[in-house]
């Protein structure tokens, strides 16, 4: 694996004409913060050496998790010692106690501190118990800190939506210094999910300045999901503005910005390569130029010219595989032969340019389901239509979905269960006292409290009971519907544990239940608390164990996306189309999940209801094929598929 200064130097530098940051991409987040964590492994070593300490600015969320969890490896197994490190947080929320769930006291301590040999007066994160009165002769005391260690070699940074670095909101000068500053309000929005509601959220923060950030040594930045693609371009290719704090590292001397592949899709390099050099023009990147031509152009595919190309960083293309003419009738083509209305195959039709092939009819599909609603909200119009085309179709819930649940409704329910056992005369003392438990331990909770074990259970029963009524509506019967409930998931907090061989066994043992024609999967990977992420590598996993099995061989994996996002045009390998009518009736199927409408505890960044972000976005796609010049429908939902053979 290359570390970040090999990286940078493999990259053409024609590539990078527009970056004002060095920037490094790697494919995935893991490899990423191997490289980085091995880079703060040299300068320790390093510094130990010389008999001198290594001072390191850290970063916590959920972006350096796999950077710590790295360092402790290489601490536990590779004897690698922190005792010559000295550790400066960027921030803390304020007021909050160092034991609170959210604390980043806490944060650093769970993922760094308790697994290393670092001693506790060389550990220097922002007190945010500080009376209000001192706050500002304690952040000058963690300034001359910062300057007593010698100043920090290596400082790690995450970036917001915001372009804020550290608590460095949009409007922070240049200069500034350790402060006690107010959270903007998006900064409060995307951290509501950790204190279980926005209104829970401290409305201040202590924080580095960017004047302290920017005396660091060095500093990298790190970037990871498609989440992070646009404010990522701003802060690399755009001006300098203090609108967007990040993009003052323009003026550091020894800035790295390290990217996965999906934070990275915004930039020059990876969207439009044909604007910066030539390119080795394949079939993906002739398909991407020519949708993005179109889109530029406001035109349709079969109304490119030569002139069309030539004028806009296209004219290798023309004199390769040119004519205009040619090219355009190929990609047409291409994505006329996506659109297909039977997303399990047509039977006696041939399938040549179909993106699914006719045999064995009908097939055995399941879909895989991250959270208990995002089969319907994502693909519900297919699911549908796989039903009624007469397939086996099973679903696999693979979470519970249970601390998406307000706290309300597990009274509501725990209330009509009790309700219910009277109205019947049961004579059930258990409904009665569980009903007071239940509301007795909700009553004293506080923000962010685990649920208790009973809390739980009912959430979990909340979101299966809508998931069935959904998957009843859809025509799948109760017995195809497959409740998981991994492991990694059921902790109760928005904080998972990573998968583990539970989780990839028993996705093995359904798969081998089932043995599907087909599997369909969330490749929607930018949900705020990446369990998508870590549901798909359950299923990567699981397809590489039972892969030589005879049923493999004859296995297709689709690739949705909808909750969250949605595939480019150029990108969709089959594109299933909607009439109004089968929108409605994917509509009336989210509808079942009772306990996200209206307001979800947990939106994200986007405040529309989860219905209607996917009509949106269905009906989005549905335009982008109607602009190219193909066939007008009401909504296209869109499928990738995955090679696992």
């Amino acid at each position: 694996m290359k570390n970040l200064h090999e990286k940078l130097n493999s990259t053409d530098k024609r590539l990078r004409y527009y970056e004002n940051i060095p920037t490094v991409i790697y494919e995935g987040s893991s490899e990423a913060s191997l490289a980085i964590a091995q880079e703060i492994a040299e300068l320790i070593k390093e510094k130990e050496k010389k008999n001198e300490k290594a001072v390191l600015g850290l970063a916590t969320g959920s972006t350096p998790v796999a950077v710590y969890d790295e360092l402790v490896r290489m601490h536990e197994e590779d004897g690698l010692s922190f005792k010559n490190v000295i550790t400066f947080n960027l921030d803390e929320y304020y007021p909050i106690k160092p034991d609170s769930l959210q604390s980043y006291v806490r944060f650093m301590h769970e993922h760094l501190f308790d697994s290393i040999d670092i001693p506790e007066d060389q550990i220097h994160i922002p007190d945010g118990t500080v009376s209000e009165n001192e706050i500002f002769d304690y952040c000058d005391q963690y300034e001359a800190r910062i300057e007593e260690a010698g100043g920090i070699d290596i400082q790690l940074l995450g970036i917001g939506r915001t372009g804020h670095i550290g608590f460095n909101e949009p409007g922070s000068r240049p200069d500034s210094i350790t402060r006690l500053i107010t959270l903007d309000k998006i900064t409060r929005k995307d951290a509501a999910s950790d204190f279980f509601g926005e209104e829970y959220v401290p409305r201040r923060a202590i924080t580095m300045g960017v004047g302290t950030i920017m005396k660091s040594k060095k500093i990298i930045l790190m970037a990871w999901g498609e989440g992070k693609a646009n404010i990522i371009k701003e802060t690399v290719e755009g001006d300098i503005q203090e609108s967007i704090p990040a993009t003052y590292l323009q003026n550091h001397k020894n800035t790295t910005i390290v990217l996965d592949q999906a934070s990275s899709e915004k930039l020059m390099r990876i969207n439009t390569p044909w604007l910066l050099t030539s390119c080795k023009w394949d079939e993906k990147l002739v398909r991407k130029a020519v949708v993005w031509l179109c889109q530029k152009l406001d035109k349709p595919i079969l109304k490119l010219t030569d002139e069309n190309y030539n004028e806009n960083g296209m004219a290798d293309l023309i004199t390769t595989q040119g004519p205009a003419y040619n090219i355009n009738i190929k990609v047409f083509n291409e994505l006329q032969h996506t659109i297909t209305g039977w997303p399990g195959g047509k039977p006696n039709e041939d399938d040549k340019y179909r993106p699914e092939r006719r045999e064995p009819f009908p097939k055995r599909a399941i879909v895989f389901s991250p959270h208990p609603d995002d089969d319907v909200i994502s693909m519900g119009g297919t699911l549908i239509r796989l039903v009624d085309h007469g397939h086996e179709v099973h679903i696999a819930y693979q979470t519970s979905g249970n601390i998406a649940v307000f706290d309300d409704d597990v009274v509501r329910f725990a209330d009509f269960v009790l309700d219910y056992t009277e109205a019947f005369d049961m004579k059930e003392q258990k409904a009665e006292k569980l009903f007071r438990k239940v509301n007795d331990f909700l009553k004293s909770k506080q923000p962010g409290q685990v649920d208790s074990p009973e809390v739980k259970k009912i959430k979990g029963l909340i979101r299966r009971g809508e998931a069935k009524a959904g998957g009843r509506y859809c025509g799948v019967p109760d017995e195809n519907m497959h409740f998981m409930e991994l492991p990694f998931y059921e902790t109760g907090r928005v904080k998972k544990k990573p998968i583990s061989d539970e989780d990839i066994q028993i996705t093995v043992d359904l798969l081998r239940k089932v043995k599907p024609h087909q599997i369909y999967a969330a490749g929607d990977l930018s949900d705020p608390h990446g369990t998508h992420r870590v549901c798909l590598t359950a299923i990567f996993e699981a397809l590489d164990v039972v892969k030589n099995d005879d049923w493999a061989k004859d296995c297709w994996v689709w690739l949705y996306r909808g909750a969250w996002q949605e595939w480019d045009v150029n990108e969709i390998e089959m594109a299933v189309p909607l009439s109004p009518l089968e929108l409605q009736r994917k509509r009336r199927a989210i509808f079942k999940h009772q306990s996200q409408k209206d307001r979800p505890l947990f939106p994200g960044s986007d405040t529309r209801e989860f219905w209607q972000r996917s009509e949106d976005r269905n009906r989005g796609t549905a335009k982008v094929y109607d602009d190219l010049g193909l066939a007008e429908y009401e909504a296209i939902e869109g499928f990738v598929r995955y090679h696992f053979l």
